[in-house]
């Protein structure tokens, strides 16, 4: 009987593409993938469970580094739980801060993610064109809080430093290098026609798919479903934010759906520095007991921090759902599937963004 299988690729733990460790198996036919399976637990961390009998000030750096790429949402989530559960108020010039930080990790990190991508499909030079620019949006998380990575800026009622008038004047000039950059390199890489052979059409996600899934972030919405845990926060709905979205369902669609996430987070940004309130940029308060579920829109998708603490403001449970574990379950169980070369299946595996790191937190 003719085997339907051919033979059976790991790709990892070890993998020039791989940021992180971890093991895709495919099940081929020829090189043409009909199934596969994600392998993990190469760098489990335990974060959950040494975060638990810690009073919030200790947990609050633990949070940061369940993702170095993304800390600043696990920061402004986690403290955003503990400010719902006590019942604390944000000043407002704070809140308008943390939105500057969020927003400008967003674009470092949808720089990398692209940067990811171009390296795997051998664009080195567009690669490494995208890292600088990622240098100057890190340095303006540097100029805002103090730290490039984990910078521990959000805190119960506020911030903890405030920005100067120079400091604004700077964030703009570098606003406009990155928004005049990443214009000429996102164009390149929409309009490039070896580019195109390695990106459009390859990795589909359809809606259906996505859907039934669960898949997050950019992932989901390059397959057209408008969902963004933006859209319910209560900042980002009075600078009346709306999600975008792209129909193509592709890998293309995916890298330029990031691209067009970092122009709208420049505009926000923007529009946050023109609006910044006058005033304390942080509230008084106290943690207290309680127990709540609250989530954020990650770089990658929706983050949900589940939290009982108790009087003395000691977290006493703490379960964290990060997106990447959606977006890597799709990608092998959907996107790769149907791609007909190996060389493929890791520019769709990098495509969906994954972080193995918040994974096995």
């Amino acid at each position: 009987m003719k085997k339907v299988v051919d033979v059976s690729i790991p790709l990892g733990p070890m993998h020039p593409s791989f940021k992180e460790p971890c093991r895709l198996k495919c099940e081929t036919a020829g090189e043409r993938v009909i199934s596969a399976e994600l392998e993990l637990g190469y760098m489990k961390k335990g974060i959950e469970r040494i975060m638990r009998d810690r009073p919030w000030q200790e947990v609050l750096f633990l949070a940061e580094r369940v993702c170095g790429i993304c800390s600043v949402i696990h920061n402004m989530v986690f403290i955003e739980a503990m400010e719902q559960i006590s019942h604390i108020d944000v000043a407002p010039r704070g809140a308008y801060l943390r939105i500057i930080a969020n927003e400008l990790d967003r674009i470092q990190s949808h720089l990398l993610a692209n940067y990811s991508f171009c390296y795997t499909i051998e664009h080195e030079t567009l690669a490494m064109y995208l890292l600088n620019i990622r240098e100057e949006a890190m340095d303006l998380i540097e100029l805002l809080t103090g730290a490039r990575v984990t910078c521990s800026f959000i805190v119960p009622g506020g911030v903890r430093c405030d920005i100067s008038d120079q400091g604004i004047q700077r964030i703009e000039q570098g606003l406009s290098y990155i928004e005049a950059e990443t214009t000429r390199y996102a164009k390149m890489f929409d309009e490039g026609p070896l580019i195109a052979l390695r990106s459009k059409g390859i990795g589909i996600l359809t809606p259906e798919a996505a859907r039934l899934a669960h898949a997050v972030g950019p992932t989901l919405r390059a397959s057209g479903i408008a969902d963004d845990a933006r859209m319910r926060h209560c900042v980002y709905q009075m600078l009346q934010f709306t999600p975008i979205t792209r129909l193509e369902c592709d890998c293309h669609a995916r890298i330029m759906l990031r691209f067009d996430e970092i122009f709208q987070s420049i505009a926000l940004i923007r529009q946050c520095l023109r609006t910044l309130p006058p005033g304390l940029i942080r509230a008084g308060g106290t943690c207290n007991r309680g127990k709540i579920t609250h989530s954020g829109e990650a770089p990658r998708g929706e983050l949900s921090y589940e939290i009982t603490s108790d009087s003395y403001g000691r977290i006493k449970e703490v379960y964290i759902q990060t997106p990447s574990i959606m977006n890597i379950e799709v990608c092998a169980h959907h996107m790769v599937v149907g791609v007909t070369s190996i060389a493929d299946v890791m520019a769709t595996y990098v495509s969906a963004d994954p972080c193995i790191s918040c994974t096995e937190r």
